[in-house]
């Protein structure tokens, strides 16, 4: 059964749990696009390195103007292309440190309505056992009572 069954709070418990599920659901899409931006970040860097590993290996053996300046063409293209997937992987990051934010928010506003509602379940216990020790309390004043008086 939901809490919204046993307890005031439980609408608002049910609405701040599934916020929560639906926060924790988009950080995960966001780790995921985090690191995906970034293992792209690394390949590039990666290939750019051993691209131009390969260029001066090729200087060494002495290289025409024209493949010289192809080369130079292609890692002026490769250093674009890696510019623009930092800066995809830095908006990543952006959206995955607003995600944990979101995250943190919602899971606070859980545990407090949590904590609200198991105060006030506390206190039900409270006053029931008040009750119940009222209730006996009567009963053995009862019995003794009836003890006391004549039959």
């Amino acid at each position: 059964m939901s809490a919204s069954t046993h307890l005031p709070l439980g609408t608002l418990i049910d609405l701040a749990q599934n916020r929560t599920d639906d926060a924790t659901r988009r950080l995960g899409e966001l780790q995921n696009a985090q690191l995906s931006a970034a293992d792209k970040l690394t390949l590039l860097r990666d290939y750019r390195r051993d691209y131009l590993a390969q260029l001066n290996a090729r200087m060494r053996g002495g290289l025409p103007l024209s493949q010289l300046q192809n080369y130079q063409a292609f890692v002026a293209t490769l250093d674009g292309a890696i510019e623009q997937q930092a800066a995809i992987a830095a908006q990543a990051e952006q959206r995955l440190d607003s995600g944990r934010s979101d995250w943190r928010q919602c899971k606070q506003k859980l545990n407090a309505y949590d904590t609200l509602a198991s105060r006030a379940a506390q206190e039900r216990q409270r006053i029931e056992g008040k009750r119940e020790q009222q209730a006996s309390d009567e009963r053995a004043a009862r019995q003794f009572q009836q003890r006391l008086s004549p039959a």
